[in-house]
C-alpha cells in the first residue's frame, strides 16, 4: 500500500470516529471542512434532512484568482460560508474538522467563520 493510500485510509477512519459524535440538525447544522492539497471546501449540512444549506470553496471563480492552498484562502472560505449561512438564517453550527487536525488551514477557516458570526 502506498503512503498516500495509507494516509487517506487513516484520515477516513478519524473522520468516521468524529462523525459518530457530530451530527447536524435543522437547529444546529454541521459545518463540514474538507482539505485537499490545493483547495479547501466548507459546507453547512442538515444531516436529518440530508441537504446542504450553504457551501463555499476555493474552487469558486471568485476565490481562484489568488493562491488556494494556504491559510489566507481558507480564512476567506470561512468568511464566505458564514455569510451564506447567516443569509439562510443559520447562526449556530457544530464543527466537523473532517479527520484533519485542528491546525493551520482548518483552524484559519474556523476562526474566520467565528469572526463572521457563526457560533460553535
Amino acid at each position: 500500500m502506498t503512503n498516500a493510500a495509507t494516509l487517506h485510509r487513516l484520515r477516513t477512519r478519524r473522520h468516521a470516529r468524529v462523525r459518530t459524535k457530530v451530527s447536524g440538525t435543522a437547529e444546529r447544522p454541521r459545518l463540514s471542512v474538507y482539505r485537499s492539497n490545493r483547495h479547501i471546501v466548507a459546507q453547512v449540512i442538515d444531516d436529518v434532512a440530508g441537504h446542504t444549506i450553504a457551501a463555499a470553496s476555493t474552487v469558486e471563480a471568485s476565490l481562484r484568482s489568488g493562491p488556494t492552498g494556504n491559510a489566507t484562502a481558507a480564512a476567506e472560505v470561512g468568511r464566505l460560508v458564514a455569510a451564506r449561512a447567516r443569509d439562510k438564517g443559520v447562526s449556530k453550527v457544530v464543527f466537523d474538522r473532517g479527520g484533519a487536525r485542528y491546525h493551520g488551514r482548518v483552524a484559519a477557516l474556523a476562526d474566520a467563520a467565528r469572526e463572521a458570526g457563526l457560533e460553535f
